[in-house]
């Protein structure tokens, strides 16, 4: 059993070197989250999935010695800065939070929120969804959700998921690409938003900015494959790349591709915690 203060292996050489340079030289380091199942746990309700309490001291003690730390998410970005408790705080003056796939961004410094203008598309199948999920049969206790940029809809609280999945995926991403918008699949969930962005895209345009030597990205659902392919293509430029997943048995696709596994966010925060006392020892 690994000690409370020993940092896990990744299990690829890659992933060991990405994570002693990211160890030795955090200054120029950058670690990239995604939110829901990374930072806070998946529940019912997605307005009440608050950050894990150890998740806001662990980023506090890291921010300071780190190049950057952002966290790249589907869900609007205010909504994961009210959740996480990331506004107001010192030491996560600099903490970068992208929102819709790459969309939006929220300025900690500011608390402005910079985006352009909604695609026409999301209005349109926000006034469809209702009556078409009526018209579908859909189960009882699947519940759209209104990202503002985007519309999700949860199957979750049904009482067959998998059923629920299977009558209106296909569905739902006729639905999405007659409205200019592709269907993104995830924990009991089908995204329907613009086309275009990704969190792969949005890796690669953070990395760009920041211009880090290492690169650390925490993902746990199917949207983040596309930034594990970022952090590959990271490699292949020089830069040290840590794939970490956040796992699940919902979800197992990232686990198969990731360097390092952790046993869902109360993980990550003992990691992060762990990562913290190692920079400071």
């Amino acid at each position: 059993m690994t000690s409370p203060d020993t940092l896990p292996t990744p299990t690829t050489p890659e992933g060991e070197a990405a994570l002693r340079a990211i160890v030795e030289h955090p200054e120029r380091s950058m670690l990239v989250f995604d939110f829901d199942g990374v930072l806070s746990p998946i529940v019912d309700d997605p307005e009440r999935a608050f950050a894990h309490p150890g998740v806001l001291p662990a980023l506090r003690r890291l921010a300071p010695s780190f190049q950057a730390l952002a966290i790249v998410t589907g869900r609007p970005a205010e909504v994961v800065v009210r959740l996480g408790g990331f506004a107001d705080v010192s030491e996560l003056a600099g903490l970068l939070v992208v929102g819709h796939y790459g969309e939006e961004r929220w300025d900690a410094r500011t608390g402005e929120v910079t985006a352009p203008p909604v695609a026409p598309g999301v209005e349109e199948v926000r006034r469809a969804l209702p009556d078409l999920l009526r018209r579908w049969g859909a189960p009882e206790g699947t519940r759209v959700e209104d990202k503002g940029r985007a519309v999700a809809v949860h199957v979750r609280q049904t009482a067959d998921p998998a059923a629920a999945t299977e009558l209106l995926t296909d569905r739902l991403t006729d639905l999405a690409r007659a409205h200019d918008l592709e269907a993104q699949p995830g924990r009991m969930v089908l995204e329907l938003k613009p086309g275009g962005m990704d969190k792969g895209a949005a890796l690669r345009a953070l990395a760009e900015e920041v211009g880090p030597r290492a690169v650390a990205y925490t993902g746990d659902d199917l949207g983040d494959l596309p930034a594990y392919d970022t952090v590959e293509e990271l490699r292949s430029r020089g830069v040290a790349g840590l794939k970490v997943c956040s796992g699940s048995t919902e979800v197992t696709a990232l686990a198969d591709r990731a360097d390092l596994v952790l046993d869902g966010p109360p993980a990550v925060a003992a990691f992060l915690n762990t990562l913290a006392g190692h920079l400071h020892a």
